[in-house]
């Protein structure tokens, strides 16, 4: 199994993931600077079109240098649907010598809060960096933010529970299957409490 570092700023955030990450020994739980982690990769929880200019995409850009932005969108236009939907991750090389790679795995298309607190959007955002973290043979240990905990605004717990999921079916092999759509609807309602599956 993959290394992970689990970065938070905000308490309820990591006691949270010390709650839903208890038995992983794999995951290991920090609060602090996520640029200042020593492993392979770091996360990006961008958008689907790279702008890497506010909330921790800024500070990554400071730290490993606005020319990864730049790298990151040249791939994304390399991609035959021109942007990196969210559940698609990027690999960009970061041409630093104690984090080598970034992985760009969207949180939502364009920044926004509106609607996102609601979403399973740090489940497929958690599923798409250990999917492209798998494919890269080079990446055996992963710095990962709070994924849509900023500007985002998804409550700790459920974005915690949303990663933990992703986890468990993706590093551990626990993949769901679905008999009906009824089971698969009960899986994205437990995803998020706050989300509907109908609005009527």
């Amino acid at each position: 199994l993959m290394d992970l570092q689990l970065f938070y700023r905000d308490e309820p955030l990591g006691d949270a993931w010390r709650k839903d990450f208890a038995s992983c020994p794999k995951v290991a739980i920090a609060c602090g600077d996520i640029t200042d982690a020593t492993c392979d990769a770091i996360v990006s929880p961008a958008n689907s079109f790279g702008f890497m200019d506010g909330g921790l995409d800024h500070a990554i850009s400071e730290r490993f240098g606005w020319d990864l932005q730049e790298a990151v969108q040249q791939e994304i236009r390399r991609l035959p649907e021109r942007e990196l939907l969210v559940g698609m991750a990027l690999v960009v090389p970061t041409g630093d010598d104690r984090i080598r790679w970034l992985i760009a795995a969207p949180t939502m298309r364009v920044p926004m809060s509106f609607n996102i607190a609601s979403s399973v959007n740090a489940y497929l955002a958690m599923k798409a960096v250990l999917v492209a973290a798998n494919r890269t043979p080079a990446i055996k240990s992963i710095a990962i933010p709070g994924l849509c905990t900023g500007v985002g605004r998804m409550p700790a717990y459920v974005a915690s529970n949303q990663m933990y999921v992703a986890y468990d079916e993706v590093a551990l092999g626990n993949h769901p299957t679905f008999l009906d759509f009824g089971e698969a609807q009960k899986h994205q309602a437990d995803l998020n409490p706050n989300g509907m599956i109908w609005d009527y």
